[in-house]
């Protein structure tokens, strides 16, 4: 057995091409560190769905459970759903890692993991006042998946390494599927074996923390159990519906704390996906171009959000505190004539310079997202003209300053991982200039967004607002 799992696992170390790296790096780097879990159950077989090796899905899963804490009601989240999976490098909405072992029978990943427990972002209930606020954790782990017909076994081992809870967690859980036409079920049963450092940091109550009504409690080791049944509906070859729902059953003596919900812990989950899997890998071709592009903007005044942006109602940048971006960003063609429609649709990986004017350091910003270009105008054959909207995950080095102060305005923290988006508009400067050797180089003017989803995302720290720069650009196709 150990031969045979040395043999397989080998294959990491081998060189592999530029293309499949730089597909998976494009979704899955940088989000290492903020890739969440579900806290009262296992959203796995929500994520792990895509229908083809080497491909990519975009989406969202939006849930509703009940939180562990006492009185503290319903959780509202949505998760925005980036996927990948390719033959070394994996992303799941929940987590990152790399394949040690995939065969037909057995996988194993080494994966790092963002712990979504933790104390309500908002409306803390009475049972938590005063108490110091039990934050998410990374960990980092270990999962085996044994396939057979009648079912997957897995085994996960967990360990905190973000210096929060520095607790540990072996996962065991069951999954079956079936499949009839469009339709997929997958009920799981997962069990959740925690030490005493985790559940004491999330459940427990210090004795600098305890009142008349919330004595000192360490909950110390214990056994969760989640039961879920989750599915999926093909819509289209490539559009799928998810849903499902779960039932969390924690430890008696987690139970018994006085800040923790005495009963089971429901959830529902319902959302959408898109699987890129359906279409010819234009990435995967040595022939397909690579995009190169340069941009330079300034932050927006305050009150020109996006929508004004985009509408053009407000294009005025700030005047007080004026804070600019300058980067660069590096694309790939993943599906050209989208349906047989006039679109494309690039993956891009960006690096973005913060020059925030002595009002704070500088810092970079990671963004990674997929867009697509709209090249269907009636005047494109003389002048090509193409109208982008780009989606997907910006990670700041730090808040950048346009976002802080605005949050420190209202009492708020700002996040570093926040949505994404860039909208854009440009034209071929060889059209313009009636150069064949300029056709695919453009020039335009975007904005470059980054915001919270309206407090509704917790992977997305919980952030009301956000940022915008309005850019000029120059992008190239080499």
């Amino acid at each position: 057995m150990m031969k045979s799992l040395l043999s397989h696992c080998s294959f990491i170390f081998r060189p592999f091409p530029f293309r499949s790296f730089a597909a998976a790096a494009l979704l899955a780097a940088g989000l290492s560190a903020m890739t969440p879990a579900s806290a009262n159950g296992n959203i796995e077989p929500l994520t792990d769905i895509l229908s083809e090796p080497s491909s990519a899905g975009l989406g969202f899963v939006t849930s509703l459970e009940l939180s562990p804490y006492r009185d503290a009601g319903t959780r509202y989240d949505i998760l925005p759903l980036y996927l990948y999976e390719g033959q070394r490098l994996f992303l799941h909405a929940n987590r990152v890692g790399v394949k040690l072992l995939d065969s037909s029978e057995q996988r194993l990943d080494l994966l790092v993991e963002r712990r979504l427990e933790g104390f309500p972002a908002t409306r803390m209930p009475a049972s938590l006042a005063g108490m110091a606020t039990r934050d998410s954790g990374i960990d980092l782990g270990l999962s085996y998946r044994y396939r057979q017909p009648w079912g997957s076994l897995q085994a996960e081992l967990l360990h905190d390494i973000g210096d929060t809870s520095r607790g540990n967690e072996l996962r065991l859980g069951y999954t079956r599927e079936w499949r009839s036409g469009p339709w997929t079920l997958r009920p799981s049963l997962t069990v959740a074996v925690r030490d005493a450092k985790l559940n004491n940091y999330y459940y427990g109550v210090q004795a600098s923390e305890a009142t008349p009504d919330r004595p000192a409690y360490a909950p110390g080791a214990g056994v969760n159990a989640t039961l879920g049944l989750y599915g999926s509906y093909d819509l289209t070859q490539r559009w799928r519906l998810l849903g499902g729902v779960s039932a969390t059953v924690l430890d008696s003596k987690v139970k018994n704390s006085p800040i923790v919900q005495k009963s089971v812990l429901p959830g529902v989950y319902v959302g959408a996906v898109y699987d890129f899997g359906g279409h010819e890998r234009e990435w995967a071709k040595e022939s397909s171009p690579t995009y190169f592009k340069l941009l330079y903007g300034k932050a927006t005044a305050d009150g020109c959000h996006l929508l004004k942006i985009i509408t053009a109602q407000c294009l005025s940048t700030a005047t007080v505190n004026p804070t600019s971006i300058a980067g660069v960003q590096v694309g790939r063609p993943f599906i050209q004539n989208l349906n047989g429609w006039p679109v494309e649709v690039v993956g891009y990986m960006g690096l973005t310079y913060h020059n925030d004017q002595g009002l704070q350091s500088n810092g970079m910003q990671l963004d990674l997202f997929m867009k697509a270009f709209y090249f269907g105008f009636p005047w494109s054959d003389r002048v090509k003209t193409r109208l982008g909207l780009g989606a997907g995950v910006s990670l700041a080095q730090r808040v950048p300053y346009i976002e802080a102060s605005s949050q420190a305005a209202n009492g708020e923290l700002g996040s570093r991982l926040l949505q994404y988006l860039d909208p854009t508009l440009d034209v071929s400067l060889g059209d313009i200039l009636g150069s064949r050797a300029l056709k695919e180089t453009y020039i335009g003017f975007g904005v470059s967004h980054r915001s919270g989803i309206f407090r509704s995302s917790r992977l997305l720290g919980n952030v009301y607002g956000g940022s915008n720069y309005i850019y000029s650009y120059v992008e190239s196709a080499f």
